[in-house]
């Protein structure tokens, strides 16, 4: 099973939640794990959750498939423009 660690790259505009540089999130199979005394927006999340299974395929998908070149993702408010990097770690 893949993992993916979801972080706040850089925000362009204004957050309203407030999400910080450097605020992280684990997807672990169909669980959030999200660190004490943080968050995660709502909206974002919402946004986000479809593309996850298929970034958690082993091995990312077969060569040339486009989930490959996938790691930057925006939050879909216009004023806040919160940018987020989604890694792959592999589980043991």
């Amino acid at each position: 099973m893949v993992h993916l660690r979801v972080t706040v790259e850089h925000i362009e505009g204004y957050c309203n939640q407030p999400m910080l540089v450097g605020d992280s999130f684990l997807v672990e199979g169909g669980r959030i794990r999200i660190p004490d005394g943080k968050h995660v927006c709502m909206y974002a999340l919402q946004s986000m959750m479809p593309i996850f299974p298929l970034l958690q395929r082993s091995g990312g998908g077969e060569e040339g498939d486009w989930t490959n070149k996938v790691n930057l993702f925006c939050c879909p408010d216009p004023k806040g423009k919160v940018h987020y990097r989604i890694e792959r770690i592999e589980s043991p």
